[in-house]
């Protein structure tokens, strides 16, 4: 039930090693800067060549990084060079902030302009990091996902094909194969302040957490301006209705409703 496998599809999966000797699936957040620290391979030291912000649009290629001599189809994000199209380049456009030394981007993966990273952070293959995102540090993203508009990430994961596009918080937090809807947080601090202790079924866990936010299981769906509130567990399939608030564990296959009575007069 709380098993990272039984959360997520893990057989062969990249990034299992994130669990590993895992009891219950939030002790991934612990694990996650170690992690990290073990399997970083920081490739845009040549890119800032000390500098944050990047003045111009750059490439890699085969590990190569090519500043010139290439086009980019925008609309597309499909690199050419000599009308050959390039397949899986990594794209950084001119207006990415790269903080530091200690990021790895994966191939094919395109940063747009006016994303800001911080490491330690790891980026997948096939990724959207777009316009106005903020990765903060010790931020996992996997294969193909999505790092939307003015989405902030911190301390958290996407395991991959994770997808949160517009105006999300994703803190202290771990996703499957989710989709957000827009303007959904996943809140990772308690107001008042003590470790997040889980009841399920009347059966207290301890996570040890003082910041832990939410836990969504592959095939989760949260509708636009939804809210998880810190040591939220969403199992597989489970779709919160917009404008809902989830707080503590739901099954699979969970229906999270926010029923709202409308009343409609006539205008004086």
């Amino acid at each position: 039930m709380l098993r990272p496998e039984s959360l997520f599809d893990l057989e062969g999966h990249k990034l299992k090693g994130l669990f590993d000797k895992a009891e219950y699936a939030w002790e991934g957040l612990k694990n996650l800067p170690g992690y990290i620290r073990n399997n970083i391979k920081p490739n845009v030291t040549e890119i800032r060549r000390g500098k944050s912000l990047i003045d111009q649009d750059i490439i890699i290629s085969n590990g190569k990084v090519i500043r010139s001599g290439f086009i980019i189809d925008t609309a597309r994000n499909i690199v050419e060079i000599d009308g050959e199209v390039i397949k899986n380049a990594t794209i950084i456009y001119a207006g990415v902030s790269l903080m530091d030394d200690e990021i790895c981007i994966g191939q094919g993966t395109v940063i747009e302009p006016g994303a800001m990273i911080k490491g330690p952070t790891i980026i997948g293959d096939n990724t959207e990091i777009r316009q106005g995102a903020y990765i903060r540090g010790n931020v996992l993203v996997g294969d193909k996902c999505v790092v939307g508009h003015t989405t902030e990430m911190k301390s958290a994961v996407m395991l991959g094909g994770s997808k949160a596009g517009h105006f999300a918080y994703i803190g202290d937090s771990i996703l499957g194969r989710v989709n957000l809807g827009a303007g959904t947080k996943l809140a990772n601090l308690k107001i008042i302040e003590s470790k997040v202790i889980l009841t399920i079924e009347g059966k207290k866990y301890a996570t040890g957490l003082r910041k832990f936010g939410a836990i969504l299981a592959d095939g989760v769906e949260t509708g636009c301006n939804s809210v998880t509130t810190p040591g939220t567990i969403l199992s597989k399939n489970t779709l919160l209705y917009p404008n809902g608030t989830a707080r503590g564990y739901y099954p699979p296959n969970s229906l999270i409703k926010l029923k709202q009575n409308q009343e409609i007069e006539k205008r004086r």
